[in-house]
């Protein structure tokens, strides 16, 4: 049996920094049913010896996509996605660094997310490269905004990076061929990208549980 986190002061953990909070651990706060994050973290902790702290951030309901979106689109003239990630990246992570016992390098520093939650994850890394080394990428919404993929280009993710990309094989034609496209560049850049296409999986929080434990096993690299 595992000894708990509590009575283990000598150890520190990677952490995971989650987006859509309400999604991540009770049906009764999620969007279409909750991802499991508890759930998967214990299992793999008793199967794999691997645990983490999870940093779950709320989104702004009615504000989630200009909040995420890093450039301004048709429907949304508003894009605070450069600020949000500003404010995960220089006030929540030095606060969560400062009170639990946390790896605070890059190579331990996920950030992850479902939709254009997924996107702006991917953007985390570009925008600061030395604080996010890891980025768990699901079903992300590369289709509304194609100044993502000239930033790619001009500013590729460190070699030390790792991305992984998510999308299910039921979604629709507008989510899937931009993440194969965004793929194909990434093969080309210096940083590690693999990309899950999830038989018969829809754009939905089900898809998105069934990934997170393959997702994490990938990203930090567990037995």
């Amino acid at each position: 049996m595992l000894t708990p986190l509590s009575s283990r002061p000598d150890r520190r953990y990677p952490v995971i920094y989650l987006h859509d909070g309400q999604n991540l651990f009770d049906d009764a706060t999620s969007f279409a049913g909750e991802w499991g994050v508890d759930e998967t973290l214990n299992a793999l902790a008793h199967s794999a010896g691997f645990e983490a702290i999870v940093v779950g951030i709320d989104h702004g309901d009615a504000l989630r996509i200009p909040e995420m979106l890093p450039w301004p689109h048709a429907q949304f003239t508003a894009a605070e996605g450069a600020t949000y990630i500003d404010f995960i990246a220089l006030t929540v992570k030095p606060c969560i660094d400062a009170r639990y016992r946390t790896r605070r390098d890059d190579s331990n520093t996920a950030i992850g997310g479902a939709s254009i939650g997924g996107s702006i994850s991917h953007y985390a890394l570009l925008r600061h490269p030395t604080v996010f080394g890891r980025a768990a990428i699901f079903s992300p919404s590369y289709w509304s905004m194609p100044e993502f993929f000239e930033q790619v280009q001009r500013e590729p993710a460190p070699a030390t990076a790792r991305l992984f990309i998510h999308i299910g094989e039921a979604e629709v034609e507008q989510m899937r061929e931009p993440t194969q496209r965004m793929y194909a560049l990434l093969q080309r850049q210096p940083a590690a990208a693999l990309l899950r296409v999830a038989p018969g999986a829809r754009h939905h929080e089900a898809a998105w549980r069934a990934a997170f434990e393959p997702t994490l096993r990938w990203l930090f690299e567990v037995g």
